[in-house]
């Protein structure tokens, strides 16, 4: 690929974290039994009117602030074409007057990538094929329908074609899942559908400005599908021209055998019929409302990580997947309970891995690492209690009460090292001898010995003074 270069841009979908629909008064929620969040506007039944959801524009407009965006006066249209899991037949979405318009947004390394619009419109519902392979249309002898997606507010956030590495596709996605969950404007969950990616890529000769065909991947639900099949799609394209041939435009599925596949020709803006909605009016936030919004705006994650860095003293790639696993509102505030930082930024990267971690209260995850900083609980213990803290929201000490953990008195700690000496005495000597890996044999020969409670830094300083 090195006379190649990639093109790319991204249309990322989010659902935006609303109580209601987006015309309804139906649940937004995910996971219920199916077609059971459902009202005559989500059917499409005659004489049914939508309704705006104020809700769902704050959010967008909270989006669009945050990604440096214009907010314009934006009209819904009519998107016409046969949804099988749409009962209506058309979806309501903005075309060329959308909410949100001309932003950027900055990766971690320094590149900016430009953002086109965002502009509201509503979820489809969710069909499921039977009967075929991996859950497509293709040999399926049946199809059930689920409508409780269907109205659901989206946010369409499209990206120019800025994009030039698979591995920067990857970083914009997490940045603006970040930017999402910092805002608490989505839930972004890739593997929920909360978040959608869909990647329009094509190739040109380095040091060309044209832009080639592109082919459309649909539907590209986590960060790890994404990197290959923008790298599998470009490769493709490039063997292609290679061969004298080139790419037809159109849509392609991502599948798990690492291949893209046809999925349908890409339409085109005329091929869906676009119309003004005509039982909404013209969506027009004043000055007013959107400087509310703008006032109200969180800590966003490029601030996150300029603050981590300067107060945790970690490097960029830290503090970027601290933020990334939105774990830096939790590090932040333990810092600032006076927690250590090392350990805390440990903690983070190493130990906060289990769902909810999250929504630690900061002050509790700081009250468990000053017992660990004094001594009182051992490093291993500290990652049982923070488990247990994030099921149950218990303070550490209360918790490792109930457990039993305390420290242990350094003399009886020196006794059971040395008995796992006198245990291991081959070991010993090639210890001795410069073997630092054999140390293992020890530690572990102490932490069975006492359940678990010894110090593991502790018993390694015992284990070099006895050496010498």
């Amino acid at each position: 690929m090195s006379d190649w270069e990639i093109v790319v841009g991204l249309e990322v979908h989010v659902e935006l974290a609303t109580e209601t629909k987006l015309f309804s008064h139906a649940p937004n929620q995910f996971g219920d039994d199916p077609n059971t969040n459902i009202t005559p506007v989500c059917l499409g039944l005659p004489g049914s009117l939508p309704v705006l959801n104020r809700r769902a524009v704050e959010l967008a407009m909270t989006i669009g602030i945050a990604l440096g965006c214009e907010i314009q006066p934006s009209v819904f249209h009519r998107k016409n074409y046969f949804y099988p899991d749409m009962p209506k037949d058309y979806q309501v979405s903005q075309y060329d007057q959308p909410i949100c318009i001309d932003g950027a947004l900055t990766l971690p390394n320094g590149t900016e990538i430009g953002v086109e619009r965002a502009h509201l419109e509503e979820d489809a519902g969710k069909t499921t094929h039977l009967g075929g392979e991996d859950g497509r249309i293709h040999g399926a002898s049946e199809a059930l329908v689920d409508y409780n997606r269907a109205g659901v507010p989206l946010l369409e956030i499209v990206s120019r074609p800025d994009i030039r590495s698979a591995e920067d596709a990857r970083a914009y996605v997490e940045e603006l899942r970040s930017i999402l969950l910092a805002t608490e404007a989505s839930e972004a969950r890739l593997e929920e559908g909360s978040m959608r990616v869909d990647a329009n890529v094509s190739v040109r000769p380095i040091g060309s400005s044209d832009l080639r065909t592109r082919c459309e991947i649909k539907n590209l639900n986590s960060l790890r599908s994404l990197q290959r099949a923008i790298t599998y799609e470009a490769q493709r394209h490039i063997q292609l021209y290679e061969s004298g041939d080139a790419p037809d435009q159109e849509t392609r599925h991502w599948a798990e055998d690492g291949k893209t596949y046809t999925l349908r020709s890409k339409e085109e803006a005329n091929d869906y019929r676009y119309f003004p909605e005509p039982d909404l009016v013209l969506l027009d936030p004043d000055d007013v409302w959107i400087e509310r919004i703008v006032s109200s705006m969180p800590e966003l994650p490029s601030q996150q990580r300029e603050r981590l860095i300067a107060l945790a003293g970690v490097d960029l790639e830290t503090a970027a997947s601290i933020v990334n696993r939105g774990l830096s509102r939790l590090v932040l505030g333990a810092l600032d309970h006076g927690a250590d930082a090392t350990r805390a930024t440990n903690h983070a990267l190493q130990n906060l891995t289990v769902s909810g971690a999250s929504d630690l209260d900061p002050k509790l995850f700081a009250g468990l690492i000053e017992m660990e900083t004094s001594g009182s609980i051992t490093a291993t213990q500290a990652k049982t209690i923070l488990v247990e803290m994030v099921e149950t929201g218990q303070e550490a000490a209360s918790i490792a009460a109930t457990r039993g953990f305390e420290s242990m008195d350094s003399n009886e700690l020196e006794k059971i090292v040395d008995a796992a000496i006198a245990d291991n005495r081959e070991a010993w000597s090639k210890f001795c001898a410069g073997e630092e890996k054999v140390q293992g044999v020890f530690v572990g020969a102490v932490m069975k010995a006492t359940s678990g409670q010894a110090d593991g830094k502790a018993v390694s300083a015992i284990l070099r003074a006895r050496r010498g």
